[in-house]
């Protein structure tokens, strides 16, 4: 029904009335990740900022041994996985993090097959939902959250990510993310952006962002009074760069947040350049098992109480300061669909410098060196990095990359279980069009997607050189 909604009655709705349906769904958002037990967490997380190093592997110890006593309990994918493994229930009671290797990984491909069967448990917190993960290069994963744990992750977050840069959760914001908030992917008339009145957000559409847009992008942060940028790290530099190129005022800003995409220093200098303020990186994820977020320091941190991010080398040790490795990540906030030692897919290089001048007591890395997409360039000159939801409810495609060979012709190659149908091909299409308008599209089904040195492969190939 909300999907109905969304596609059919939402885009034919007037612009005000788009605005008002809008600012109803923050209402109910806002509501379910900011009420409850979000004030109650929030002052504990920024209580245990004061931990020292012993009081923080007491903590993790504590939170470790209960997330695994509850899955072997009540998760049937974990009672499997940890008998396969040699455990018994009583040898968790005084499990250590050192012993931490001794338990199997879970794949991502677990989590597509079994995060709605068996890797729920049998106890759960009320009001669950499952949210989507992007669905940008393949099968997306389903999370669950209940509404409990959404105010746990929330607080988190505005604890190490919005407070660190300081901000709350009353500071007005522009975003730039992944939901469609103008259906026509070739749309000609702006604004290019909805207002949701309750959490005083301007959501920008990431699709539209071009030239000749970028004043009607300003009009919006400055007709509602935008103290900080948030979203899409690609998104936002693409529209600044456009600003900043076109000669336009920015007004300053308090800060810029930005997630999904590896920050560059290229994009932090014109940040600086554009809107007068520091940049803030933060790694996280839907998964909501690992978090790393820059101080006001400049320096990123993990937050232990989020979960355990293990960083893992390929000869299969631990890497150590200086050294990069593979985030495994244990969360502790999620106990309807734990995900214990879950391979996320990045790279963390943890930072030589273990010390602060912030004082706190927290893992820190250098880099998070995440996918550095290629742009795709559109027929008006507009620019985007992320294509949100092309394989949602796609589920024979397992992975799927987009390659742009001109302005208009497009190709998707993908990995799939099963042969596609025409209807289905169809989709893919429509989709593509939506968000770019009269293309040209080929769909190519391979075996395997070529993968880079540190085994991902980008969502994104361009082979259109951009002319500035």
């Amino acid at each position: 029904m909300a999907g109905f909604i969304q596609d059919k009655i939402y885009p034919n709705l007037p612009l005000f009335v788009q605005n008002i349906a809008i600012s109803i769904y923050g209402y109910k958002w806002h509501k379910r990740r900011f009420g409850g037990l979000f004030k109650e967490e929030l002052v504990k997380y920024i209580d245990r900022e004061k931990f020292n190093t012993i009081q923080w592997e007491e903590f993790q110890t504590k939170e470790l041994r209960n997330i695994l006593t509850h899955a072997f309990q009540y998760v049937p994918f974990y009672q499997q996985s940890f008998k396969n493994a040699g455990f018994h229930l009583n040898d968790f009671d005084n499990f250590e993090l050192n012993e931490m290797m001794k338990i199997p990984y879970l794949e991502k491909n677990d989590l597509r097959i079994h995060g709605k069967g068996n890797l729920l448990s049998s106890v759960k917190e009320e009001n669950g939902e499952f949210f989507s993960s992007s669905g940008s290069t393949g099968t997306p994963t389903q999370i669950l959250f209940s509404k409990a744990m959404h105010q746990r992750w929330s607080a988190a977050f505005e604890a190490r990510g919005r407070n660190w840069a300081g901000l709350s959760i009353k500071n007005p914001r522009g975003m730039i993310g992944g939901r469609r908030i103008i259906s026509e992917g070739d749309a000609k008339k702006g604004p290019y952006f909805r207002y949701n009145l309750v959490e005083k957000q301007v959501y920008f559409s990431a699709y539209h962002i071009n030239a000749e847009n970028a004043q009607g992008y300003l009009n919006g942060m400055l007709k509602h009074h935008v103290d900080y940028m948030t979203g899409y790290a690609m998104s936002n530099f693409i529209l600044a760069r456009f600003i900043q190129e076109k000669g336009l005022r920015a007004p300053k800003l308090k800060a810029i947040i930005t997630s999904s995409e590896k920050l560059t220093r290229e994009m932090r200098d014109t940040f600086r350049e554009v809107y007068g303020c520091k940049t803030y990186d933060t790694y996280s994820g839907l998964e909501a098992c690992g978090l790393v977020t820059e101080c006001e320091f400049g320096k990123l941190h993990m937050s232990p109480d989020v979960g355990i991010i293990e960083l893992i080398k390929d000869n299969g040790e631990y890497a150590q300061p200086g050294e990069i490795g593979e985030a495994i990540c244990t969360g502790f906030l999620n106990y309807d669909q734990p995900l214990i030692r879950y391979r996320i897919g990045d790279l963390l290089k943890l930072s030589l410098d273990q010390t602060c001048d912030c004082s706190r007591h927290m893992p820190i890395v250098d880099e998070i060196i995440g996918r550095v997409e290629d742009t795709v360039i559109g027929m008006d000159g507009r620019e985007m990095v992320r294509f949100h939801g092309i394989f949602i409810n796609m589920p024979k495609i397992v992975e799927g990359q987009i390659i742009q060979h001109t302005l208009k012709e497009f190709e998707i190659v993908f990995v799939a279980t099963d042969k596609l149908v025409d209807y289905e091909k169809d989709e893919l299409f429509r989709r593509m069009q939506s968000q770019l308008g009269d293309i040209l599209l080929r769909v190519t089904e391979v075996d395997q997607i070529p993968r880079n040195r540190n085994g991902k492969f980008k969502a994104v190939i361009s082979h259109v050189k951009r002319n500035p």
